[in-house]
C-alpha cells in the first residue's frame, strides 16, 4: 500500500503565440477583418470577445493534461462531455505488488482516529484484491477490481479545447466543488493563466 499526492502534468499544447495567431485568424473570419491583423492585435481582440461572451472562437486550440487522482475525481472529469479521455484501466492493469491510493485532502487535519480508519480500510481492500489475484481463485484484474475503493489512484489524460477548459475550471474550482478536485484544478488554472494569459486570466480568483 502506498499513499501519494494528486498531481497533474501538461502534456501537449501549442505555444502561447501560436494559440493567439490561430484564434485571431479564425475570429477575424467572423468580422471579415483579416486586414487588421498586426503584431500585437490578437490579445486585444480575444480579450474583447471573451468579455462579450463570444467564446466559440476558443474552440480551435486544445490542451492535453495528464491528471493523477483518485477514481472519484476521474468520475467527475469524464462528465465533461466536450473532451477526450484516455484512462488507466483497472480491467487490464494488475496491481500485484502494491496498490497506490491518493492521500485524501483532509488527511493532515483530522484526528488519528480518522486516519487509522482510512488506512485500515484501504489496507483491507489491498489485501482482498491481492488475495483474489494470487490465491488460485483465478479472478482476472477486471473482476478483482470490485474491491478497490474510490481512493485508488488512477491516471487520466484529458484533451479539451480552450473553451471547455474554461468551463471545467468554472465548475471544478468553485467553492461548491469537491475539495479533491479543487486541489488539482485551482493550481492548474493558475498555470494555464500564467502560460496562456488572455484565455484564462479573467477566471482567477473566481472561487
Amino acid at each position: 500500500m502506498k499513499l501519494i499526492e494528486p498531481s497533474y502534468q501538461i502534456e501537449q499544447a501549442l505555444p502561447y503565440r501560436e494559440m493567439l495567431a490561430i484564434t485571431e485568424k479564425f475570429t477575424r473570419v467572423c468580422y471579415k477583418s483579416e486586414n487588421k491583423i498586426a503584431k500585437w492585435s490578437a490579445e486585444k481582440l480575444i480579450r474583447s470577445c471573451i468579455k462579450r461572451g463570444h467564446e466559440s472562437i476558443l474552440e480551435h486550440c486544445v490542451i492535453s493534461v495528464r491528471i493523477i487522482c483518485d477514481r472519484g475525481v476521474s468520475h467527475e472529469m469524464v462528465r465533461h462531455r466536450l473532451a477526450s479521455y484516455s484512462q488507466e484501466s483497472q480491467r487490464y492493469c494488475a496491481y500485484r505488488d502494491e496498490v497506490e491510493f491518493i492521500k485524501p485532502h483532509w488527511f493532515g487535519n483530522k484526528s488519528a482516529t480518522f486516519k487509522h480508519e482510512f488506512l485500515d480500510a484501504i489496507q483491507y481492500a489491498e489485501c482482498a484484491y491481492d488475495a483474489l489475484l494470487r490465491e488460485g481463485i483465478g479472478l482476472s484484474p477486471q473482476d478483482a477490481r470490485s474491491v478497490l475503493p474510490n481512493a485508488t489512484k488512477t491516471e487520466i489524460v484529458t484533451t479539451a479545447n480552450l473553451r471547455e477548459w474554461r468551463h471545467i475550471f468554472a465548475l471544478r474550482c468553485a467553492k461548491a466543488a469537491h475539495p479533491e478536485i479543487r486541489r488539482i484544478m485551482i493550481p492548474m488554472r493558475a498555470e494555464f493563466a500564467n502560460r496562456w494569459p488572455v484565455f484564462f486570466e479573467d477566471l482567477l480568483g473566481e472561487e
